[in-house]
């Protein structure tokens, strides 16, 4: 490999590692100290002190008041906030999303793909006191969520099941689907019946299904309705399905179409 080259590789590993810090304060619940993105990235301490001290100094990241920890900058809030703006399929559905949660009235999510994730890019909240604790911007498993394991059922069979054995399976709740074998049990079923199930495997006492907005060679994003469990009407998908299976079709033409 020539000079160039090598310059090209070692610019992508920092940008990774650059990544990884914001990532980890991202993901993390309050903000963090350098010692502890350390630890989230596994990047050594020095590193990681002249990553945070870059992205600061570009405004990415911000030492909160109290001192010593750090959370996301104003400039990446107001660069996520032009992002989520002028995030096309968001616009897209937008009107749909919302008739779909006032027909069931229950929290309705819009998800796409990231990596071996689903992010929710857009939410719309169930009118009921009693409803799901999410936010745009979370992050869910593709084999444990009704939107990741809709996701998996659109891709083409082959794809799928390349795909499944390099998925990390780790048990989100005790009800999580954790082996490549009943994953892919689940989405032949998801396939059958066209829509997916959320049964408690991503989070206790939440019930979600979920929907896959066809695109050429797979979902270019999905929906799903969550539902607190104890109002679920488990004998009676339909209720669910039904309008969310129509909001998908309604979506997918849409973008086909370029309507905004």
């Amino acid at each position: 490999m020539g000079q160039g080259g090598s310059a090209a590789v070692q610019g992508a590993a920092a940008f990774g590692k650059a990544m990884a810090v914001l990532q980890a304060v991202a993901d993390a619940p309050e903000p963090v100290s350098v010692a502890a993105i350390a630890r989230l990235t596994g990047h050594p301490r020095p590193t990681v002190h002249r990553i945070v001290a870059a992205l600061e100094a570009e405004g990415m990241l911000a030492e909160v008041p109290r001192g010593g920890a750090f959370g996301l900058g104003p400039r990446l809030m107001a660069l996520a906030a032009r992002a989520w703006d002028r995030f096309e399929l968001r616009l897209i559905a937008a009107e749909e999303l919302a008739k779909l949660r006032d027909a069931t009235g229950e929290t309705v999510h819009l998800a796409v793909r990231s990596g071996p994730e689903m992010i929710y890019v857009d939410k719309l909240e169930s009118p009921r006191a009693v409803r799901m604790a999410s936010r745009i911007g979370t992050r869910v498993k593709l084999h444990s969520s009704s939107v990741g394991k809709a996701w998996l059922a659109a891709l083409p069979p082959a794809e799928a099941a390349a795909l499944l054995p390099k998925l990390d399976l780790a048990a989100m709740t005790p009800q999580t689907l954790t082996t490549v074998e009943a994953l892919a049990t689940e989405i032949e079923r998801i396939r059958a019946r066209g829509y997916s199930i959320d049964a408690e495997e991503n989070e206790a006492d939440i019930w979600c299904y979920g929907g896959a907005i066809a695109g050429a060679g797979g979902a270019i994003g999905c929906i799903s309705v969550s539902i607190p469990k104890y109002r679920a009407a488990i004998d009676d998908p339909d209720r669910y399905t039904a309008p969310l299976l129509a909001c998908c079709r309604r979506i997918a033409a849409l973008a086909a179409d370029g309507v905004r």
